[in-house]
Formats: structure tokens, C-alpha cells, sequence
């Protein structure tokens, strides 16, 4: 889950930094019948290395916390395989 952040934020970095981030939120939000107000400020390389690093672990930490609760629920649920079978 953290890779998928990352990378989904490393792509609009590089959107921002070839001038298209504009033009791509504008379209996102014109399909949602949403007028567009919003302006994509400049690149700056240490703030898409802040974004990346931080939407990378904001990632990991989301998804080991669902790992943790569907360990959890599995465990729990009887369905590890632990059933015992009446007949």
C-alpha cells in the first residue's frame, strides 16, 4: 500500500514538474461537475520529496495497521483451517 502511494504521488510530481498537473486536475474536476478554483503551484523538488516520503509512509503505516486487523479477524474467525468437523 505504501509503494502504490508513493508511486501514484511520484506520478503527479512528475506531472507538476512537465507542466500538465494544471490541465489534469482541471479535466478531474470539470468530469465531477466541479468548476475548478484550485491553481497547481510550481515544482519544487523538496517539496515532491516531501510528498512522496511522506504519502510512502503514510502508506506503510495504513496498511500494516489493515495487515494487523485482518490477522486479527482471521485468527479470531476460525479460518485457519483449526475447525474441527462434527460427522
Amino acid at each position: 500500500m505504501g509503494v502504490m502511494a508513493g508511486a501514484f504521488h511520484a506520478m503527479w510530481a512528475l506531472l507538476v514538474a512537465c507542466g500538465w498537473a494544471q490541465t489534469v486536475i482541471d479535466f478531474v474536476l470539470r468530469i465531477h461537475f466541479i468548476t475548478p478554483i484550485y491553481v497547481v503551484a510550481p515544482f519544487d523538488w523538496v517539496l515532491a520529496a516531501e510528498l512522496i516520503a511522506a504519502t510512502t509512509a503514510s502508506g506503510y503505516i495504513i496498511g500494516a495497521g489493515f495487515a494487523l486487523m485482518w490477522n486479527w479477524c482471521v485468527r479470531n474467525s476460525g479460518a485457519n483451517g483449526n475447525t474441527t468437523r462434527i460427522g
